[in-house]
């Protein structure tokens, strides 16, 4: 089966308006219509028919340009940005159909919709309510009508969310805006009410996306960039933060609110850059106040604290700061039981420490949370034969005898115990004994 292209996609979705389209009859008199103008709108609407929406468009300006006053240019220019997805320069579009034909009831249904999804209820409902006086097809009064009571119903939930909200009940607030959406999915306004409902919760990250889509619905939306910005920044997503700060400073560059956090995001960004570039060269004895430097730039945010502690604990392990490692690690580990990196760092500086036990703890707790990890595998198996090893001592250091003088006063001394003397120990160390008799 052949798939459509997203052109052709979209198209689909505007499907019922096509076929007002295609059916759509017009007189030359009637609409001024001249033989280039009738050539261009022919051309543009078998362009639209095939998807190629870009063609069909400059077919449909020139249309416009030859006959200003033409509606059916306007209304098949219309059904284009539709298609295209560009709804705002439809509306302008349906606006001039209106315009130049009250009576074209298929148009003011048409901007009724796009009012209706941008929350525009109030102008919405007037346009359906004109559409049933206006002596209107069975299909076109059922579609307003029953638009009417959908917007009727959007009026009512948009009202008690926006109270719930102001009484700070977020949760009902959501779940009524959430019905709203439903249907007015470019309202920006309410977008931005209901990012503020997540956040309010203690669900930031679920607010960006709704903030996102405000900073494009509405024009200059400085303030959705900003709070967007912020989320980041709490999330401890610097370099995004960064990104959406600057998309403010682009609207605004004198915006107080964006401009500050600018330099605090740029600041922390380049301290954690360059803390970062040490760890990768090797040097981590001069990572070290780098991050002490992070977290005196930001002392509040608990993903940072977090994070110095984390890459202390393993610039102190890697260059071999055994007791200030362990120290760190394990301040960290009880915020994060079971981070891999910082129990792998804290295992590192057990070993230095000939605690093999500890070590293998930490590195078998490690591999529950990453099985596939080898730096895990392969401390793990060094820490065991360590440890192995360590419980091989020989005979003397169990005793706790160092000195080579007192090993051979032991030697001798098992020699004068032993019946069998002469044969037992027939080796060259029997004379040194003489010395102890």
């Amino acid at each position: 089966m052949v798939s459509l292209n997203a052109s052709a996609q979209k198209l689909l979705s505007f499907f019922p308006f096509l076929l007002v389209l295609f059916d759509l009859q017009y007189e030359g008199v009637e609409c001024g219509i001249n033989a280039d103008v009738d050539k261009h709108l022919e051309m543009g609407k078998k362009l639209l028919a095939a998807g190629q929406l870009a063609d069909a468009l400059s077919h449909f300006h020139s249309a416009i340009d030859g006959d200003p006053d033409n509606y059916v240019a306007y209304y098949r220019r219309a059904t284009v940005y539709l298609a295209m997805g560009k709804s705002k320069a439809a509306i302008p579009d349906l606006s001039k159909v209106i315009e130049l034909k009250p009576d074209f009831t298929s148009a003011r249904v048409q901007r009724g919709h796009l009012l209706l999804k941008q929350g525009k209820l109030d102008e919405a409902e007037e346009d359906f309510k004109k559409v049933l006086k206006s002596n209107p097809n069975e299909q076109e009064e059922k579609e307003a009508n029953a638009q009417l009571l959908k917007s009727s119903e959007i009026q009512s939930m948009r009202s008690q969310g926006i109270a719930a909200y102001k009484e700070g009940d977020y949760s009902t607030a959501e779940t009524y805006l959430n019905f709203v959406l439903e249907t007015c999915i470019w309202d920006a306004e309410i977008r931005e009410l209901r990012a503020e409902c997540y956040i309010s919760q203690g669900e930031p990250g679920k607010a960006i996306s709704d903030l996102k889509a405000a900073s494009k619905l509405k024009s200059d939306n400085t303030n959705a960039f900003y709070k967007v910005s912020k989320i980041y920044y709490q999330l401890g997503d610097h370099e995004m933060s960064l990104s959406e700060i600057r998309e403010c400073l682009k609207l605004d560059p004198d915006h107080k609110e964006c401009f500050s956090h600018y330099k605090q995001v740029k600041k922390l960004n380049k301290q954690i850059q360059a803390a970062e570039e040490l760890i990768h060269e090797g040097r981590y004895e001069d990572a070290l106040p780098k991050y002490e430097g992070i977290l005196k730039t930001e002392p509040n945010v608990p993903y940072y604290s977090a994070l110095v502690q984390e890459r202390s604990c393993h610039c102190y392990s890697k260059s071999q700061q055994s007791t200030e490692a362990i120290r760190v690690c394990t301040e960290f580990l009880q915020q994060e039981p079971n981070n891999v990196n910082a129990l792998k760092d804290r295992a590192e500086a057990y070993i230095l420490e000939e605690m093999y036990e500890e070590a293998i703890r930490d590195y078998e707790t490690a591999q529950q949370n990453n099985e596939n990890d080898k730096q895990i595998r392969e401390g793990l198996d060094k820490a065991q034969k360590l440890l192995k090893q360590s419980q091989k001592r020989d005979y003397y250091k169990i005793l706790g005898v160092k000195s080579g003088l007192n090993r051979r006063l032991i030697y001798c001394m098992n020699r004068r115990g032993s019946k069998k003397k002469e044969t037992r120990f027939p080796d060259h160390r029997s004379h040194a004994c003489t010395a102890f008799t």
